[in-house]
């Protein structure tokens, strides 16, 4: 055999083992195969929001544990900001106040925390045993402001107390139709202090009401 076949041939022993080696490696394609997925970007280390853009002295007093504590919220989930989550709060405490005076939590339950969903259940399932049936009409929120915040860092759990005033008519009638409590021509003022509990730097957004007073 002249040099150039031998030549031919090794090189062609060599592209064949390099075929199978590679085909080991890769695999090779049979049927329906789903396409590559895009890799998702590695969530980034919590950093420190530059003061210019925290709002925590916003509504909370320099070096008081509230502001702290809200500071450290915004270090370990720096998309966290004061000022959206009491709007949500706001919110919240609407919602679950008229649910509560309804009669009727199936829409607020997940943002309440087992032991207030127990008591407000009770008082609900105390008024339907005497047979007393609920009017309300909310007017809105007067007031809403921060009450105080911790954080422990070991576990990453933060609470937000908020102050509420809000002002509705709510009438509670017997059996037989009569007022038992409340005045249907009458708006009242409801003043609460609330807790809203959450693990920073989580996927879930939701806050869930652990307190009310």
């Amino acid at each position: 055999m002249s040099n150039t076949m031998l030549q031919i041939v090794v090189l062609a022993a060599i592209a064949v083992f390099l075929i199978m080696r590679l085909r080991n490696v890769l695999g090779t394609r049979e049927g329906f195969e789903r396409p590559p997925q895009p890799v998702q970007a590695a969530r980034p280390a919590p950093v420190a929001v530059p003061a210019e853009e925290s709002d925590v002295l916003d509504h909370a007093e320099a070096g008081t544990p509230a502001a702290e504590a809200l500071s450290a919220m915004q270090r370990a989930e720096p998309s966290f900001a004061v000022g959206p989550f009491l709007s949500g709060a706001r919110q919240a405490y609407e919602m679950i106040l008229t649910a509560f005076e309804r009669g009727d939590l199936s829409e607020v339950r997940p943002f309440l925390a087992p032991p207030v969903a127990e008591a407000f259940d009770a008082v609900i399932a105390q008024r339907q045993a005497q047979g007393i049936r609920t009017e309300v009409q909310y007017l809105g929120t007067r007031e809403t402001a921060l009450q105080g915040a911790s954080f422990d860092p070991q576990t990453g759990a933060g609470e937000i107390s908020v102050r509420f005033v809000g002002e509705l008519i709510a009438v509670h009638r017997d059996a037989g139709g009569n007022v038992v409590e409340g005045d249907p021509k009458a708006a009242r003022k409801q003043r609460d202090v609330w807790t809203f509990a959450r693990r920073m730097g989580q996927d879930d957004p939701n806050w869930q009401l652990v307190a009310t007073a």
